[in-house]
Parts: C-alpha cells; structure tokens; sequence
C-alpha cells in the first residue's frame, strides 16, 4: 500500500512552525516593546530616553543625563513590571540604560 503525500501547509502555518523552531517568534515578541516603549513607559520617561534594542531578553534604553540613568536604575522593577504587563511570551529580563550620544 502506497502511502498519500501530505498535503499543502498554509503560509501562516508554516511560518508559525518555523518561527517557533528556530525560536524567533520569542525574538520577534521581544522587539516588539521597543515601538511601545513611550505607551508603556508613559510620556515623562519617554521624553527622556529611546529605546535602542532588545538582545536576549535585556532592552538596551539611551538616556538623555546620567541623573535621569540614576533614576530610572531605580525604577527598573517598576518599568520591568510595566513593560511585561499582558505578555505571555518575549517578557524582559533586563533594563540597560545608557547615556545617549549626542
């Protein structure tokens, strides 16, 4: 008995599969905080920094004066929290801030 090829994939399907193989789907969904950075963050911390990158689970912010590095230090949990919040997967780990160049 010959056994029936399978069938076509949807392109959705396969790109879900792949995204979840290679571990890019988690990639993808960490990034994503870095367009959302000033709706999460709130317009204060937004005026003062940019969001740069997300490297394995740390988001890399440029901030605008070392006070303002100093102060949010302080805050990370707080912007950890805000910044996870309604996530399931792609959370982060980790804050840098950095001094912005000029």
């Amino acid at each position: 008995m010959s056994r029936k090829p399978p069938g076509p994939t949807a392109v959705h399907e396969a790109l879900q599969q792949y995204l979840a193989r290679t571990g890019l789907g988690e990639r993808i969904e960490e990034a994503s905080v870095v367009p959302e950075w000033a709706e999460r963050v709130g317009p204060a911390i937004a005026a003062v920094t940019t969001p740069l990158r997300v490297s394995s689970g740390t988001l890399f912010v440029a901030v605008r004066s070392s006070a303002w590095l100093m102060e949010l230090k302080l805050m990370e949990s707080e912007i950890l929290k805000k910044l996870n919040s309604g996530r399931n997967r792609g959370k982060i780990k980790r804050v840098r801030f950095v001094i912005a160049e000029r």
